[in-house]
């Protein structure tokens, strides 16, 4: 049984240094692309209440190439330890 998308979302970071909601889901769209919240408006909200949490944190931002805010987020070490003590 596969972990709910959320949970996937956060165990992304553990993974990576850091990475953009478009790529979060290039990497879990092979496994989630059916799932209901598997879209861009929701996955943001969800990465931005990661963040309100502490569970990874803001990086970065550029402009992609249609000229919209792209926001990279990265966990720390402590992140990553906290996002593995939840999520096994």
């Amino acid at each position: 049984m596969s972990r709910p998308l959320n949970f996937e979302m956060l165990k992304y970071f553990t993974k990576v240094d850091e990475a953009s909601v478009d790529e979060v889901m290039d990497a879990l769209k092979a496994n989630y692309s059916h799932h209901r919240a598997f879209n861009k408006k929701s996955m943001v909200e969800a990465l931005m209440t990661a963040e309100k949490n502490g569970l990874i944190a803001e990086s970065r931002f550029d402009l992609d190439p249609k000229g919209e805010v792209r926001v990279y987020y990265s966990a720390d070490n402590g992140q990553k330890r906290q996002i593995n003590s939840y999520i096994k």
